[in-house]
């Protein structure tokens, strides 16, 4: 089952007016959608921030997911649907290669370039989501968390599994390692989508994929966005794979402030399996992605050590966007999501 979706604006809606029809090879209604985009994108609005571009984007790479929009699977390949991503994707890359700042490269060896991932992701970026959720969240609030997390997390790994043919060696026996984990272990039960959907249904909320794309902001979709786009693009192979890596190494101690946090409020080992499942699990991974898959591909592919530091850096950009918006929201006595009603359980 998919979700119904809201369209947020005139390229959101002619979009998805387009993928109601049969997928012929001439669509006006697919055209029509490229001209909404080209004009909406001709007025240079930050795309991390339009609700109606990330939309867009967010049922676009919905077409190679599945489960985001009914409609003809020809639709994901289409020259003008395709066409109708690649321009948003363009300003949506230039505008966050303006914003995060890459600095001083390391070596391309493995050692040299771990040590520093692990140093930028130790650095202090400001007030923490997984400490204010530990101490003083409510339950309406961590509610809410749970609704931002689910846009990503009940598609957890699968925007980087995209990369495991992309890659070669060292790198790539790295990623499938950490990818065998996040999908179980060959348990089905234990993917971690799976038991993240667990923990939706624990605390009265629709596991099913997409339920709530509609309460989630811009800024939300944008972070699962930039993952889908670094992952879809074999160009931005190092991107995703610095992005893994920054992923993994900032996963451990805030899953475990978010188990302490769901337990400070109630709540049994059936919500907060999911997050003490990281706490050991991702202190693994954070090695083998930091040396083995950015490390290894820095030390096979010297020219990607850019792209490998972009897209760490906007892992740790993109985060911090969306917990300091659930911040100011719920310190300013509002709710974090799209509508002004706050979530109950």
């Amino acid at each position: 089952m998919t979700a119904r979706i809201t369209p947020r604006g005139p390229v959101s809606a002619q979009l998805l007016q387009a993928l109601s029809e049969p997928a012929r090879p001439s669509s006006d209604s697919m055209q029509r959608t490229l001209d909404a985009a080209r004009e909406a994108l001709d007025q240079q609005p930050y795309v991390g921030t339009d609700d109606d571009l990330q939309l867009a984007l967010l049922v676009s790479y919905g077409l190679s997911y599945g489960g985001v929009v009914e409609c003809d699977d020809r639709w994901e390949w289409h020259p003008a649907q395709v066409a109708v991503r690649t321009a948003i994707e363009d300003l949506f890359e230039q505008q966050l290669r303006e914003r995060v700042e890459i600095g001083e490269l390391p070596h391309p060896d493995a050692e040299s370039v771990a040590a520093y991932l692990f140093a930028a992701t130790a650095e202090d970026s400001g007030p923490s989501l997984s400490r204010y959720l530990a101490k003083k969240a409510t339950r309406e609030q961590a509610t809410e968390f749970i609704i931002h997390r689910s846009i990503y997390t009940l598609k957890e790994a699968d925007p980087h599994s995209w990369a495991i043919p992309r890659l070669t060696g060292r790198a790539k026996a790295a990623l499938v390692e950490v990818q065998s984990d996040e999908y179980g272990g060959g348990q089905p039960s234990r993917m971690h989508s799976v038991i993240f959907a667990k923990t939706m249904a624990g605390v009265g909320l629709d596991p099913s994929y997409g339920a709530y794309i509609d309460r989630a902001p811009a800024v939300t979709l944008a972070s699962f966005n930039m993952m889908s786009m670094f992952g879809l693009n074999r160009r931005l192979r190092g991107a995703i794979a610095g992005h893994l890596a920054a992923f993994e190494m900032t996963s451990s101690i805030p899953n475990r402030l978010y188990g302490n946090g769901f337990r400070r409020l109630g709540y049994d080992s059936e919500v907060t399996d999911y997050f003490d499942e990281h706490v050991e699990a991702d202190a693994v991974h954070e090695q083998i992605a930091g040396r083995d898959l950015a490390g290894g591909l820095a030390e096979e592919h010297p020219e990607l050590l850019p792209d490998i530091v972009f897209g760490a850096r906007a892992c740790l950009y993109a985060d911090g966007l969306v917990g300091a918006h659930m911040l100011e929201r719920w310190q300013a006595g509002a709710s974090s999501l799209r509508a002004e009603e706050t979530v109950t359980v």
